[in-house]
């Protein structure tokens, strides 16, 4: 049975990076095993949507070069719909202007903040955050 799940993370990757990296595990393996999986990055979180942050991770989290942005871009391709806190992006200098010029190519990232969390979340089957 296909269930919709949402799943935030919030969790600074600079404070806890492998926590993040479970966060996006888990909604990567949920959409591969057929899910309808919505994903919400909030506050500094959101640096995991750069390419640069991301492929840089690795390391930190104990995995072969290459592991985080692998499972990010999964993720990008296989998930419902990619969101993230417009003003929590805004804090680490990206907006929709230079989005192209940062995070991962071909993401088409929804912009939002609490009214999409709230929405997302109450539509949902299952709900994980991170």
């Amino acid at each position: 049975m296909t269930k919709s799940y949402f799943v935030q993370i919030s969790t600074d990757p600079a404070v806890d990076p492998r926590k993040c990296v479970i966060g996006i595990a888990c909604a990567a393996q949920a959409a591969a095993d057929g899910h309808s999986v919505n994903v919400f990055f909030a506050s500094h979180a959101v640096q995991l949507l750069q390419d640069q942050f991301i492929s840089s991770l690795d390391d930190k989290v104990s995995q072969e070069p290459g592991s985080c942005k692998s499972m990010m871009e999964a993720l990008v391709d296989q998930a419902e719909g990619i969101y993230c806190s417009t003003g929590s992006q805004a804090v680490v200098g990206v907006t929709p202007d230079n989005a192209h010029e940062v995070l991962l190519e071909g993401l088409e990232l929804n912009w939002s903040g609490p009214p999409g969390v709230v929405a997302l979340s109450s539509q949902a089957d299952v709900v994980l955050t991170y």
